[in-house]
């Protein structure tokens, strides 16, 4: 888990504060949301909100999401799709990346769709007010009520297994109007991710496998109340390489016409997400509309060459909208200096807000947003407070010398973050604030000691007789 060092922090506010607002800039592409600045108090703005100041306001971990980097990311997405794909298409925000009503009311009001893969996302989606058309539930193992729930609400549901499928023949059986399915399919292509997060390769646990395909078909023809309406696929997540794309392209377009062969209508394909972003210097994702470009114009270009007519294009990008849009607050605790070893910096949160280095060892970026011009003088481990040794944040990170109460920064937070935080050694999970104009909104509460045991029974034989 040992970082390069990190960026030149003079060099980044330069570059945020003469450019922070640029056309073209790729959301993705960016290690901070693009309303990034430093401002005459030589703090981290984001959103034209000091972060510092926000921390006094709302306390710390604080998930900060610029709305302006969400918005630009969906809009970059919605139109890059129309330039590019000259069918209809339609974006799906993946919302297990951060799924909360804010978020799914600002993805819809940009015309996007949403991915759902559980009936809580679903229901948070629809609460927000997004038309059940408009969501796509997911999932290798729905339950008999989460598939009630989509067809209810009627939205389109991803068949990801023979059990689920026979379970919705029986429960739409007699049906007035069938449910609208899609197909998910494994295609059986490699990438280089993380082997957790590779979905398109055979030996995974979603999808319907290649030698099934034409049974699966076979058995749709025969329901009436199911329309089997898309095929689906997924290849992975956190992707920098274009080809597997252009590669899923045909295999996606075969599959359509061997559907046509049993007279099943498909109308939509759609080829997941994955793109990925970055997260360090290091890393070089491909831009969103670079992506965009090579999925529209090889799924075109497949059909073209098949003589078929093209299908409805539907993508789910999730980290790559949300991702780059967050940053984490932090406030600085106590350190360690082991001689000759390493410097520990500890600041009030960790693995409990943000888990994906311990899970994925994934890497991060710092900056302490209240002395951003500070030299860059130390190299020190920025660990977690909670009881486990794994709990470090980043390894490696080159910071100014910090002090306590002082505000640290990580950037990338915004997908995977606060959807897999949890209450690890009893801690209250953060709150989140959107920034935007100067103005900053509250979008998730910050839980209480009383949030805790919400849940909690106490036996009445259990209880401690007072003395």
């Amino acid at each position: 888990m040992v970082s390069t060092p990190s960026l030149e922090v003079q060099a980044t506010a330069r570059q945020y504060l003469a450019d922070a607002t640029a056309d073209g800039r790729s959301p993705n592409q960016e290690l901070l949301p693009l309303t990034t600045c430093v401002n005459d108090r030589d703090c981290l703005e984001i959103g034209g909100c000091d972060v510092a100041t926000l921390v006094e306001q709302f306390g710390s971990p604080l998930y900060i999401l610029d709305e302006t980097t969400l918005r630009t990311a969906c809009v970059q997405y919605r139109e890059a799709f129309r330039r590019y794909y000259p069918g209809e298409s339609q974006v799906l925000y993946a919302s297990k990346a951060w799924n909360c009503l804010a978020i799914c009311a600002i993805v819809a009001s940009e015309g996007l769709g949403i991915d759902v893969v559980s009936g809580g996302e679903l229901y948070t989606a629809l609460q927000a007010g997004v038309s059940g058309e408009k969501l796509y539930l997911h999932g290798n193992n729905k339950s008999r009520e989460e598939l009630q729930q989509a067809i209810a609400a009627n939205a389109r549901i991803v068949v990801d297994n023979w059990y689920e499928l026979e379970t919705l023949a029986e429960l739409t059986r007699g049906a007035t109007h069938p449910a609208a399915i899609l197909l998910r399919l494994t295609p059986g292509i490699e990438c280089h991710t993380h082997e957790y997060i590779r979905t398109g390769h055979l030996d995974s646990k979603f999808g319907f496998d290649p030698d099934s395909i034409e049974a699966v078909f076979e058995f749709v023809r025969q329901q009436p109340s199911l329309a089997g309406i898309g095929l689906h696929a997924h290849i992975g997540s956190q992707i920098f390489e274009i080809q597997p794309h252009r590669d899923l392209a045909k295999v996606m377009v075969k599959w359509l016409q061997l559907a046509a062969r049993y007279d099943i209508p498909v109308a939509e394909l759609n080829v997941g997400g994955g793109l990925g972003i970055r997260y360090t210097e290091s890393d070089d994702p491909p831009s969103i509309d670079e992506w965009a470009k090579v999925v529209g114009e090889a799924i075109a270009a497949a059909c073209q060459e098949a003589g078929i007519p093209l299908p409805k294009l539907l993508c789910e990008p999730g980290r790559s909208i949300v991702g780059s849009a967050c940053v984490t607050a932090y406030t600085v605790g106590s350190s360690k200096t082991v001689p000759g070893i390493r410097t520990y910096v500890t600041v009030d949160g960790g693995m409990s807000d943000n888990p994906r280095p311990i899970t994925y060892q994934s890497l991060y970026r710092a900056v302490v947003a209240n002395r951003m011009s500070a030299p860059l003088t130390e190299t020190v481990t920025l660990a977690g407070k909670h009881c486990e040794s794994g709990d470090v944040l980043i390894q490696n990170a080159r910071l100014p010398k910090t002090e306590p109460g002082d505000i640290l920064v990580v950037m990338g937070t915004g997908a995977y973050n606060y959807s897999m935080s949890s209450n690890y050694n009893r801690l209250p999970r953060p709150a989140a604030v959107l920034v935007g104009d100067g103005e900053a909104s509250l979008i998730l509460q910050r839980e209480t000691d009383r949030d805790l045991i919400r849940q909690d029974r106490l036996p009445a034989r259990l209880r401690l007789q007072s003395s």
